[in-house]
């Protein structure tokens, strides 16, 4: 078993209530995350209340989108917790925190952190070895906070 941690930040010119919004409510996640883009035709689930604690989402996708769920288990005005399950094409039990905090000075912007915690069990664990989680999905990290971002500027 590997354990892992992948964090990634960003500075948004938006006060945390508005990016609130676009990480609370999962029907807002296509306008920003990285992921929603890998296939156009991707099946996506949503249940429970429309945001907040007990929303949920679940997406079945091609090769590269795989297969999954969301839930939100923890909502307050300066953090959200997602559990994130992936069933396809590694299987994954994980947590995703994103921390907002309001900017030093003026307080019109949000520091904004993501963090995914898990760990990978069998092949998952030894594919992620070599090539590590870090990199593997850094990279869609920083993707997702700058298209949050130029989302969360534009309103």
């Amino acid at each position: 078993m590997a354990d892992f941690e992948v964090t990634r930040s960003e500075t948004i010119a938006a006060p945390p209530a508005l990016i609130h919004g676009y990480i609370d409510d999962f029907h807002r996640w296509q306008t920003w995350s990285p992921w929603e883009e890998l296939d156009p035709s991707m099946k996506r689930d949503f249940s429970g209340p429309h945001a907040g604690v007990g929303a949920k989402y679940a997406w079945e996708g091609n090769r590269k989108a795989g297969k999954g769920n969301m839930e939100i288990v923890d909502s307050e005005p300066d953090r959200v917790e997602v559990r994130l399950i992936f069933e396809k094409p590694f299987k994954g039990d994980n947590q995703v925190v994103f921390e907002l905090k309001p900017t030093e000075g003026d307080g019109e912007g949000t520091d904004v952190t993501w963090t995914m915690h898990g760990s990978n069990k069998g092949f998952a664990a030894l594919f992620t070895k070599v090539l590590g989680m870090d990199r593997m999905v850094g990279k869609d990290f920083e993707k997702g906070l700058a298209q949050l971002k130029a989302r969360a500027e534009s309103s």
